[in-house]
């Protein structure tokens, strides 16, 4: 029986995610002017930005009860073509 002796071993890696909260007052009205702006209906615009439409009118209302991610406004601003000015500077 051979055993293969193998020198370059994968290294364990570790990733530290930092959670960062801020608030964006206003963003659920600067992402309902953007949608009314837009020609695609609300139902095209969420299917593209893959966001429930329940969840887009909460966004809009600013009825969120738990912190957006930031993937999930990188994926409206890329939909609508804008930048909603969310910054964790």
């Amino acid at each position: 029986m051979r055993f293969a002796i193998f020198t370059n071993m994968v290294k364990v890696q570790v990733k530290r995610t930092v959670e960062v909260v801020r608030e964006f007052p206003g963003l659920g009205e600067r992402i309902k002017n953007a949608r009314e702006s837009d020609r695609r209906s609300l139902v095209q615009i969420c299917r593209d930005s893959g966001v429930s439409r329940p969840y887009w009118y909460h966004l809009e209302n600013e009825e969120i009860y738990s912190c957006v991610s930031e993937a999930t406004i990188r994926k409206i601003e890329t939909t609508l073509g804008i930048d909603l000015g969310v910054t964790f500077d």
